[in-house]
């Protein structure tokens, strides 16, 4: 990923306006999020009809579900968990406050939250329309009353975490910028395989719901207009950029 683009916010530190802000943010997040949304929906569609719900998924699911063990039921609990809304909410909230506190910059802390609130309209919307059946498998956890397409679980998680990644680049030690970039890229797909092994979702919903989390994340990363290609550029942004 372009170095620019990470570090975006390093480079250019200023304050923005509360109304500047809501400005980019409608026409930076909100307007692309729309196209996201026609996208997913239309992929929802389309497996839904002429490819005829994708039967072929299900011998995936029975497959997976056979090898259910009581260890790996528990392991994944605990993985399925963690992309649980109000897991992802009051992670987020803290990360807000603590990055708020950390760097007295609003627009910066702001970033996870908009990830997943952008991720979660999306979702929602989506998953009312593409109304998809789950998995004909035990279901280990309580199925929500939305569909399986796509997968609310791996989109949240997905677009924190993203962030959470992006926002670890600025970390001098390199040894814990990497562990911190790690961590925040496996746990994702922890909680995508636990919804795959507990029935919850098909393979295509937890794939779906991953490119909804990781756009989201992106856009969210992008929605403030910063100046990264001319100006005045500080000593601490310029050794981040040419890490």
């Amino acid at each position: 990923m372009n170095h620019t683009f990470v570090h975006r916010y390093e480079i250019d530190s200023s304050r923005p306006t509360v109304g500047s802000a809501l400005r980019d943010f409608a026409l930076r997040v909100l307007a692309p999020a729309v196209v996201l949304f026609g996208a997913i929906v239309g992929l929802g569609f389309l497996i839904m009809g002429p490819l005829g719900g994708l039967p072929s998924e299900e011998s995936i699911s029975r497959s997976v579900a056979a090898g259910r063990t009581s260890t790996w039921n528990s392991i994944t609990a605990v993985w399925s968990h963690i992309g649980n809304t109000e897991i992802v909410i009051g992670v987020c909230l803290v990360a807000v406050a603590l990055i708020w506190w950390r760097t007295k910059q609003w627009w910066y802390a702001v970033i996870p939250a908009i990830a997943i609130a952008t991720q979660a309209s999306v979702f929602v919307a989506a998953t009312t329309i593409a109304d998809r059946k789950r998995p004909a498998v035990e279901h280990l956890d309580p199925a929500p009353p939305t569909s399986s397409y796509p997968s609310g679980h791996m989109g949240a998680s997905t677009a924190l975490y993203l962030t959470f990644a992006l926002m670890a680049q600025r970390i001098q030690t390199v040894w814990l910028r990497r562990l911190i970039t790690v961590v925040c890229a496996v746990i994702p797909l922890l909680v995508g395989y636990a919804r795959l092994y507990r029935g919850m979702h098909h393979l295509v919903d937890i794939l779906v719901g991953m490119v909804n989390g990781i756009v989201c994340a992106l856009l969210a990363w992008n929605y403030l207009r910063r100046k990264t290609t001319s100006g005045r550029v500080s000593s601490t942004a310029r050794e981040a950029v040419s890490r």
